[in-house]
């Protein structure tokens, strides 16, 4: 379909066929039907890439025909380690750039690791979204998995804008 992808990860169809492929380092590109490779799109955070770390999911809202929203999540660095995050923000006009960028979900506790950040996004018909943030190979998974104090190991349910809905 296309060449020139360094790493792709995680790709969802627009509403035209194109495509948005995430690259494990950092860079979201949109790939014509014709299988041209855009330039990468400016605005999006850092990337965490190292190990299994990287740009991973993406996926569009919805409401995508109104709202350009599209969603993505990463390997975010932070103090003292790094984590899963998910981001929103809206595509440009242009198709150049993400605006609005807003983090809505950091996986917490933050964790020193380059392995097992996972990340899939789903959307659901009552509105919201799961995230499968993975379990950060922490060797004691089994017990974090169960804590629910901690991202690790869960499927996590969240509003559009990163809330917690109230029936979880």
């Amino acid at each position: 379909v296309a060449k020139d992808l360094n790493g792709a990860w995680g790709f969802e169809f627009l509403p035209d066929q194109r495509v948005l492929v995430t690259e494990r380092q950092g860079n979201l590109r949109i790939v014509a039907r014709d299988g041209k490779v855009s330039a990468p799109l400016k605005g999006l955070p850092k990337v965490y890439f190292e190990g299994q770390g990287g740009l991973l999911d993406v996926a569009i809202d919805p409401q995508f025909a109104s709202n350009r929203t599209i969603y993505w999540t990463y390997a975010e660095p932070r103090e003292g380690g790094n984590g899963t995050a998910l981001a929103k923000g809206v595509l440009s006009a242009d198709d150049s750039a993400v605006e609005k960028v807003q983090v809505i979900f950091r996986q917490m506790p933050t964790f020193e690791s380059r392995l097992h950040f996972g990340s899939r996004i789903v959307f659901t018909p009552d509105g919201k979204l799961f995230l499968a943030p993975d379990e950060r190979s922490v060797p004691e998974a089994r017990v974090h998995s169960q804590d629910l104090n901690s991202h690790f190991g869960k499927v996590v349910r969240l509003n559009l804008d990163g809330s917690v809905p109230e029936a979880n």
